[in-house]
């Protein structure tokens, strides 16, 4: 007699089934459900999985799928542009960093048009010695908040710092916050500066709006023919009406 061959497994010698493994994948990282909660979820239907045991399963399975990352890693630096952005995370168990401190999830967004991927990075350091590992090797553009741990990775590997209109457009909106309003001890209705600025990024968003589901081509085309007519009429616009 002779027994069939398994099917290949990525857990060798688990127990658990690869539609399993997805399942806990998409409720940790798609649906925010911890392992814990996994866990009282399964149990209300008879499962006996621990969360200890899901925790493994998913860290061996994060070495197998190591190839597979640094794949996505050399496809996000064949595109032009890079986005990245660091968000604080809790961790409970870091070695030397308090349960209560900041650590990070460095999140990336790049490759070709219509290509792109995403990938998350866990370190607990915010330095510039993370992006100098996550970007190395990539001589595109970048695009951050403008946190200064880029910078050193931007000069070293002559890569092109973008900006984030959405920050900049905070900072004028908090002026605009701080500015005295018309009322009767105040003649008049003068547009400010922090208004004339809002105006400009306001007719730039609806650019987007309009060219979002272009081609890259198709959108480079249209920001020709429609970015310098808003920057140069947007203002006069803004001067005819209130604040708004």
């Amino acid at each position: 007699m002779k027994a069939a061959e398994l099917p290949r497994h990525p857990i060798p010698k688990s127990a658990v089934t690869t539609c399993m493994l997805a399942y806990i994948i998409v409720a940790k990282f798609c649906d925010a459900l911890p392992l814990y909660r996994q866990e009282k979820i399964l149990a209300r239907y008879g499962g006996s999985v621990t969360r200890t045991t899901m925790a493994n399963w998913l860290m061996r399975l994060s070495r197998q799928l190591q190839g597979l990352i640094n794949l996505m890693y050399d496809h996000q630096r064949t595109g032009r542009v890079i986005n990245a952005d660091e968000t604080r995370i809790q961790a409970l168990k870091e070695p030397s960093k308090a349960i209560t401190s900041d650590k990070y999830m460095w999140v990336t967004l790049g490759g070709p048009p219509g290509q792109t991927a995403v990938l998350f990075e866990y370190d607990p350091s915010r330095s510039k010695e993370v992006p100098l590992r996550l970007f190395e090797g990539f001589s595109g553009y970048l695009q951050t908040d403008g946190y200064k741990s880029y910078d050193a990775v931007c000069r070293q590997e002559g890569i092109t710092q973008l900006g984030c209109f959405d920050h900049v457009r905070r900072k004028f909106t908090d002026a605009q916050k701080g500015e005295t309003k018309p009322g009767k001890k105040v003649k008049g209705n003068k547009v400010s500066k922090a208004d004339v600025a809002l105006g400009k990024i306001r007719k730039l968003y609806a650019i987007e709006e309009e060219i979002k589901g272009l081609t890259a081509a198709e959108k480079k085309s249209a920001d020709r023919k429609t970015v310098s007519h808003c920057l140069m009429t947007c203002t006069s616009g803004y001067r005819k009406t209130s604040p708004g």
